[in-house]
This record gives structure tokens, C-alpha cells and sequence, in this order.
């Protein structure tokens, strides 16, 4: 993949597996690296020739040396480390910014990311214990390795930077600055999560129809026309109405559980925090601190990425919600009383304990998952004697929203074997517009005939909704890494 834009796709580029930088753009970062050079003169320039954080009032050599340092004396953190996938992403990122004129970066120092890139250069950079304004501890972690300083994942095994980097690079004045500056962990985390909350809207949508079809509840709440004027819960509604389709009402049932009616209001709850999490990671501004702009050197706020974790903070806490109601209707397909099915979905209640365990699994991942619903971005504490008095922490609330649709899809996938096992036990082959999804889910997790361990079944299930189940359908969609 040939790059020419600071706005080259992401996703494109994390898929390629060979990038390379037009020579046009190499020109222009060169000519531009040349006007930021001759602007550096004696006045005090951030974090080129003063300290940084309380120390910027103390003047330091414009040199080499300085910018080694920068990167070096920051890498205070610790396992456990980004994954593979998650570091190309944050050089990505990191790489977005250099291209960008007002960042001054050089082209010997992006055409140095490139190859690393391009040669599956894996920087140990910690995911958690990183109190700072911005990021500086991940990314002094992640570029110091640069310089053939500090740790590199090779297979997943930690190694000196100095056994895998042949030839060290030396940076130049202000690219040390450059590349701890800004928040791209952040927007690596929440990139890589909201394609798992998508994933998570898709898989409650099929769980909520399941519901509905195996209790036989009254489908007339689900008509799209009581959604208003809201766009998305009408969509929602739709979308379960077409997985309805020629569904029966269970004899007698005059309205069904709570958790089954207010599925729907949850999943368009979710939808639209999802949709404004898009919406922020969809916006470009400089990142690095100070830019290079209109011929002289301004600081920015681009480490702050407030918007990014509260964002994040909000899906997180939609889940929960959308995780109570998931274990409930599970509650409910258990019982008897509801389902007119045998006692907790066993063929021989009593004997066998049927699937009620599978739903204290459920409770046990919902128990974790509300202690997530805690706002990482909240909770600034001074740093740098009282100069950093203000953090976003939105590196955390990305952290807790992955771990946060982690718990969801174990949730998602003992409701939906739950719901499988109903539909096995219960007369009748359910809604047209579902049987090609009970097909698939008792291939993976064949019905519950005599009490057996669920665990292993339970995971296979996991991952195979994680690799991209679609809604009631019977192909794979594309799914694992991030969207531009």
C-alpha cells in the first residue's frame, strides 16, 4: 500500500502487508522539516530546548541528546503489554501524525516507522498503570525501542530492542517530542473496541429475537411504528420484526417479561453511543505539542482526549445495561413458568440440572462487568509537582470497554445457548427467519441431552462470535480488527 496523505484509510494499511511512502510526500516532508528547523532559534522551544511538564521553564541543549531522553527516562511501565494487533495499530496512528505538515517529523523518520512496520517491528508497550496528561509513558515505552532501547515482543517473547533493531535510529530536534506527544493509544483502543460493540449490537439483536420466538411472546410492541420519531429504534425494531418472521404466540401469553419487551430500547441505547463514538474518532486535529503552524511553534491539547473516554466511558456503561437484560431473559427461558418447557431446560428436571448453571455463568461475567461501569476518565490526581493537574485517563476507559465486550460476549453466548437448548426442547421449528441460526448454534454446541460441562462449548462459542457471526444468517462477516 503506496501512502501520499496524512488521511491514508487506517484499516487499509493494517491489513497490507507491505507499506510504502510516495516519494512526492517524502519531497514535501523535507522541504516542510527544512522551514521547522530554521523557526528553531534561541526562544524557548517545548520540549526542544527546555524540560518538560514543571521543568518547562528550564532551558536544555537543543540536541540529539535531549530528544534520546525524552524517550528514554519516560519508559516506567510494565506488563501486561498491547498485543500484536494493538501495537501496529498505535504505529499507525503514530504514523498518521508524522505525515501531518504541523508535526515538523523528518523522512528519515517516517520512512524509518515505515520499515518497521513493515518488518513486524513489536514494541512491548504497557496497557495499564500510566498516570499522565497524556500518554507518555506507553509511547516513550513504544519509541524508545527505536533508539535499540528497552523491549520488543518477537512471537510474543520479550527481547532487547538491541538484538532485533540492526541499525539504531538518531533523532533529530523535536522528534523525540513528536513521538510521545498526543493520545494514540486511546484512539487504538477505542478503534479496535467499537468494531466489538458493533459486534455486540448484531449478536443482542439475534439473542432479543431468539427470546421472543422461543417464549412465544406477543410481537405487537415490536412494530416499528411505536419507535416515534426515533430512527434508530425503528431500525431495531425492523430488523427483530424480519427475524419474526411468521413467528407463533405461545397460547395464553398475554404480555411477556420485561426483559424481553425492553430489548430493543437497549440495543438502540448502545447503537447510538456506538455512532458518537465513530463520530469522534472521525475527527482530525494536531496531536503533537507544539505544532509547527503559520511559521511558528504553538502548543496544543491533543494529548487530552476527553471526548475519546468519555465516549468510551458511555458504551461501556450501555453494555452493562444491555448485559442485565441479556441475563435476565436468560433467567426467564429457564423458567418454566414462562417458557412451558421442562424446569431450567433439562430433559429429566431434577436429575439433571439442565442449563441453570450456564446462567450462574452469565451472572458471575454480569457481577464483573458492572464493576466496569466505574468512569476511567474521571479521577484526576496532580502530576509533575502540580504542572499536569488535569487527566483524561481515556486510555483506561478503552481498556475497560474491551474488557467490557469481552464479559458481553460470554454473556451473548450463554443466552444464546440457552435459547438454543429452548428451541430444541420446544414443538415446532420457530421463526423461518431464525432456523438457518439454530442450525448453526447446535453444530457448534449440540442440545443438552444429559447434564454435561459447558465450559470448553461455551468458548468455542466465544470465539467463533468474535471472529464475526452476522444476524440470523449463515456466512461469516469480516471482523477482528478495527475500521477506519
Amino acid at each position: 500500500m503506496r501512502l501520499s496523505t496524512k488521511d491514508f484509510p487506517l484499516a487499509s494499511a493494517f491489513e497490507a502487508g507491505f507499506l510504502e511512502i510516495d516519494p512526492a510526500l517524502l519531497a514535501r516532508l523535507g522541504e516542510n522539516r527544512a522551514r521547522v528547523l530554521a523557526a528553531l532559534t534561541e526562544r524557548p522551544v517545548y520540549g526542544v530546548n527546555t524540560g518538560m511538564g514543571r521543568l518547562a521553564g528550564t532551558a536544555a541543549p537543543a540536541s540529539s541528546a535531549h530528544q534520546r531522553n525524552l524517550l528514554i527516562g519516560r519508559a516506567v511501565g510494565g506488563p501486561p503489554w498491547l498485543s500484536a494487533d494493538e501495537v501496529r495499530w498505535l504505529l499507525l496512528v503514530r504514523l498518521r501524525d508524522l505525515l501531518a505538515p504541523e508535526a515538523g517529523a523528518s523522512p528519515e523518520l517516517v520512512t524509518f516507522l515505515v520499515d518497521r512496520l513493515n518488518e513486524g517491528f513489536t514494541p512491548a508497550v504497557p496497557r495499564t498503570g500510566l498516570g499522565s496528561a497524556g500518554e507518555i509513558i506507553p509511547l516513550a515505552h513504544a519509541f524508545q525501542t527505536f533508539l535499540g532501547v528497552g523491549t520488543v515482543l518477537v512471537d510474543g517473547v520479550e527481547t532487547p530492542a538491541a538484538e532485533v533493531l540492526a541499525e539504531p535510529y538518531e533523532p533529530g530536534l523535536k522528534e523525540g517530542a513528536i513521538l510521545i506527544q498526543g493520545s494514540p493509544l486511546a484512539e487504538t483502543l477505542a478503534a479496535f473496541a467499537r468494531t466489538e460493540v458493533r459486534q455486540v449490537v448484531d449478536l443482542q439483536t439475534l439473542a432479543a429475537a431468539i427470546a421472543i420466538d422461543v417464549l412465544g411472546a406477543p410481537q405487537a410492541i415490536y412494530r416499528p411504528a411505536l419507535a416515534g420519531d426515533d430512527q434508530v429504534l425503528e431500525s431495531v425494531l425492523s430488523e427483530i420484526g424480519g427475524l419474526l418472521d411468521s413467528a407463533t404466540v405461545r397460547p395464553g401469553v398475554v404480555q411477556a417479561p420485561v426483559s424481553v419487551r425492553v430489548a430493543p430500547r437497549a440495543i438502540a441505547h448502545l447503537t447510538r453511543v456506538a455512532a458518537e463514538l465513530d463520530d469522534v474518532l472521525g475527527r482530525s486535529m494536531p496531536t503533537d505539542s507544539p505544532v509547527f503552524l503559520d511559521g511558528e511553534f504553538v502548543s496544543t491539547t491533543g494529548f487530552h482526549a476527553v471526548e475519546l473516554g468519555l465516549r468510551m466511558d458511555a458504551a461501556t456503561a450501555a453494555l452493562v445495561h444491555l448485559g442485565e437484560v441479556s441475563v435476565q431473559r436468560t433467567h426467564r427461558l429457564l423458567d418454566e413458568r414462562f417458557s412451558g418447557l421442562p424446569a431450567q431446560l433439562a430433559v429429566d428436571p431434577g436429575p439433571q440440572a439442565g442449563l441453570v448453571p450456564l446462567h450462574k455463568r452469565a451472572v458471575g461475567e454480569l457481577h464483573a462487568l458492572r464493576r466496569l461501569a466505574t468512569p476511567a476518565t474521571l479521577g484526576s490526581v496532580d502530576t509533575s509537582g502540580g504542572q499536569e493537574d488535569v487527566q483524561a485517563f481515556a486510555w483506561a476507559a478503552g481498556n475497560q470497554l474491551r474488557d467490557a465486550c469481552a464479559r458481553m460476549f460470554a454473556i451473548t453466548a450463554c443466552e444464546l445457548i440457552t435459547g438454543s437448548q429452548a428451541r430444541w426442547l420446544a414443538p415446532g421449528d420457530g421463526s423461518p427467519g431464525l432456523r438457518e441460526t439454530y442450525g448453526w448454534l447446535r453444530e457448534l454446541v449440540p442440545p443438552v441431552e444429559e447434564d454435561r460441562g459447558l465450559g470448553p462449548e461455551v468458548a468455542a462459542l466465544v470465539s467463533a462470535l468474535r471472529s464475526g457471526r452476522p444476524r440470523g444468517t449463515g456466512s461469516p462477516a469480516r471482523a477482528g480488527s478495527p475500521n477506519a
